[in-house]
């Protein structure tokens, strides 16, 4: 499964940018997004038609 991660600005919490990752990566993400404070948002990734 795939998701995607936006970052999210501190000040109006809109989306600064997004990346689509594996699962297995989203703790490692979430672990660097923790230690610096930075806020994110993750959804499931829409699947695309390949």
């Amino acid at each position: 499964m795939r998701f995607e991660i936006m970052r999210l600005d501190d000040v109006d919490g809109n989306a600064v940018d997004s990346t689509v990752v594996d699962a297995a990566s989203v703790n490692r993400i979430v672990q660097q997004a923790a230690a610096i404070g930075q806020r994110i948002y993750i959804r499931p990734a829409e699947s695309s038609a390949s």
